[in-house]
């Protein structure tokens, strides 16, 4: 049973006494019956050869009182303070001990919290092609993890909690998160004389697999609609600054990608906040190539981005985190 795999599992122990400690809710978590869970997974990106793995597994999950519980206790506990910045309740991925339904899991509890997301997009007046295409980032990483490790699941159900708990919306071709800035980050934005500082609000960009082109002509699109909705969805917010958090705002990168790429000109957009001093070489590894683990001696040189990411590991360099910040 999935609970009997969670409890052996130390790292998960406080995890589920947390959850435990709550209340036991009533009645189950409200999953879409069978013959209607493809139709909401597809409306959610799933991939197609995925959905009969997902919906046999939905007949494994409904068979397990424990397990219908504990998804009831999560979707009570992620709905609760929806759309409230820094309050979403972030679930950890379960151990490959759980199998298929502890590698999808995470996926009904998002399935089950549909409703109360859409629900607050309402009563925010989003639009449905925006709230569609936001909710939509399930089915991408779906994607992701099928890319890595060939089945379905999540191999990060924190990121898509943002998405389902009201923080952060696709608007074209860039995601932005509802957020604070943080210390660092805020010190350097007060020391620009921008009038922010360290937990005042911000909008934190952020770039999606699967979306084509990073053009400069497609962020200013992004911007566009983010300054439109923003104003007109959350008037009571004030975003002074719009801030980032990236491999992709390495300054390295610059003597790799010639002026023009997409890369240098998005990097151009931002002022430096601070330079990351611990390398992090999986996470362009990851974006770039699909597995972070990949041997860097073997690694592509198909384009440009893969010719700069392999060839700096190959020559004994690293690859760190950017952090960069612009008026709003």
């Amino acid at each position: 049973m999935l609970l009997e795999a969670l409890r052996a599992d130390a790292r998960l122990a406080d995890w589920l006494r947390d959850l435990e400690s709550e209340s036991a809710p009533r009645g189950a978590a409200l999953l879409p019956e069978a013959d209607e869970l493809a139709d909401v997974l597809l409306d959610l990106t799933v991939a197609h050869e995925h959905i009969n793995e997902l919906v046999a597994l939905r007949a494994r999950l409904v068979a397990d009182a424990a397990a219908m519980t504990l998804l009831a206790r999560c979707v009570r506990r992620f709905v609760r303070d929806m759309g409230e910045i820094g309050k979403g309740w972030e679930p950890p991925p379960f151990p490959a001990s759980t199998g298929a339904l502890g590698r999808c899991f995470h996926v009904y509890v998002f399935v089950a919290a549909l409703p109360f997301v859409r629900a607050y997009h309402r009563s925010r007046g989003i639009p449905d092609d925006v709230s569609r295409r936001t909710l939509a980032d399930l089915g991408r990483h779906v994607a992701v993890h099928h890319r890595r490790l060939g089945t379905p699941g999540l191999l990060f159900p924190w990121w898509i909690s943002l998405h389902f708990h009201g923080e952060l919306f696709q608007l074209g071709r860039l995601q932005f998160q509802r957020a604070r800035l943080g210390q660092r980050m805020g010190r350097a934005v007060a020391a620009a004389g921008r009038g922010s500082g360290p937990g005042d609000p911000c909008l934190n960009l952020h770039i999606t697999d699967f979306r084509g082109p990073l053009s400069p002509a497609a962020c200013e699109r992004s911007l566009a609609l983010a300054r439109e909705f923003f104003a007109l969805h959350f008037p009571d917010e004030r975003y002074d600054v719009a801030v980032c958090h990236s491999w992709l705002l390495d300054p390295q990168l610059k003597r790799y990608l010639p002026a023009d790429s997409n890369i240098v000109r998005f990097q151009d957009r931002f002022e430096v906040a601070y330079e990351e001093t611990i390398p992090d070489d999986g996470v362009p590894v990851g974006f770039v190539f699909g597995d972070p683990e990949l041997p860097v001696a073997g690694l592509p040189r198909r384009n440009s981005v893969e010719r700069a990411v392999g060839d700096h590991l190959r020559a004994g360099g690293h690859w760190y985190g950017g952090h960069g910040w612009f008026a709003w």
